[in-house]
Formats: C-alpha cells, sequence, structure tokens
C-alpha cells in the first residue's frame, strides 16, 4: 500500500483529473471503434464526463475539486475515489473499500454498458 501521498493544489488537481478524463475518453473511443458500438462519451465542460451507452444508462465521472476527490455515478451506486498518488504515478483510491479508480470503471463499463476494457492510468 502506498504511503507516499503527495500534495497537490486545486490547479494540480484540476490537470490530473484532466489527465484521467484523457484516458477514459481515448479508451472507450477506441473500443468503441474496435467493437463497433453505439456509445458515447461526451464532456459537460472540464468537470463532468458521460459515459452513453445503448441500453439508455449513462456512468457519470465527475472532479469535486475542493475534495481532491473524483466521483462516479453508475448503476452500482455513487463513488468516491481521494487522491492517493504522486505527480508521476497518479492514483485515487475509493474513500470507503479503498479500490483503485480505473479498477472500479473498468468494472462499471463491462457491467452496466457490456464493454469489455481495462483503463490503465
Amino acid at each position: 500500500m502506498q504511503t507516499n501521498i503527495e500534495k497537490i493544489d486545486d490547479s494540480q488537481f484540476k490537470e490530473l483529473g484532466q489527465i484521467a478524463f484523457d484516458i477514459i475518453e481515448n479508451a472507450l473511443e477506441k473500443a468503441f471503434e474496435e467493437q463497433d458500438l453505439d456509445d458515447d462519451v461526451e464532456r459537460q465542460g472540464s468537470s463532468v464526463l458521460n459515459i452513453k451507452f445503448p441500453n439508455q444508462t449513462v456512468i457519470v465521472v465527475n472532479l469535486q475539486t475542493p475534495l481532491h476527490e473524483l466521483w462516479i455515478a453508475a448503476k452500482e451506486g455513487g463513488f468516491h475515489y481521494r487522491w492517493s498518488g504522486t505527480a508521476k504515478e497518479p492514483k485515487w483510491l475509493d474513500t470507503r473499500s479503498q479500490e483503485e479508480f480505473f479498477t472500479a470503471l473498468s468494472r462499471f463499463v463491462t457491467n452496466q454498458g457490456g464493454v469489455s476494457l481495462t483503463f490503465k492510468a
């Protein structure tokens, strides 16, 4: 377990959050093309990312800058991932289970949208 957590300010958090959004968008767009799926990824401003599936469900990922957390709203529930990394090794861990953000998101997308993929930071 990582004990070395680098303190970041709001500006750094926003930058790291945008990198996370880019990772999500790129992985989903590639999966959508390779699997010929009719899914959609849409940003609302700079702090919300919607992942829309053909089954009319949505996963919402948003940045909570004051808390330095990424939040996910999925069919399985709402989850909060607190900044727990360094600039070189960004990481967000669930505030309850300590599950890593991209691991959980991979599961949510697979279960909810039927898109089998693994996000990698």
